[in-house]
């Protein structure tokens, strides 16, 4: 009678066990998140509870996303946080693209007034 009763407090505390172990597994993106201040951690979180209903098919997803961003440098891949020198040129030239429209706009204006 005694082994009845313990073999089945043995299997109620495997499985509240598990049960807990799978939520905190679950939650370990939002976790990392939250630890880099992630501007999107509210939406991790949520989606760590649908992978549990989508048999954590997203969760690898989400681990992946919360690991992208870091405060120090944002999505980047630079230690730094600058952006790279093409990307740094590329936005040169496309503020001078627009300054020169500009330029060229205004006369244009001034002679329809």
């Amino acid at each position: 009678m005694f082994l009845d009763y313990f073999a089945l407090g043995v299997l109620i505390f495997t499985v509240v066990t598990l049960f807990y172990a799978v939520i905190a597994i679950h939650d370990i993106p939002h976790l990392i998140a939250k630890s880099r201040n992630h501007p999107h951690q509210d939406a991790i979180h949520v989606a760590g509870w649908v992978s549990l209903f989508t048999l954590h098919v997203i969760w690898p997803f989400l681990f992946i996303w919360a690991t992208l961003y870091r405060e120090d440098r944002g999505w980047g891949i630079r230690t730094d946080g600058k952006l790279s020198k093409e990307a740094e040129a590329n936005a040169e030239i496309a503020r001078l693209h627009a300054r020169i429209a500009e330029l060229e706009a205004s006369p244009e204006e001034k002679e329809k007034a």
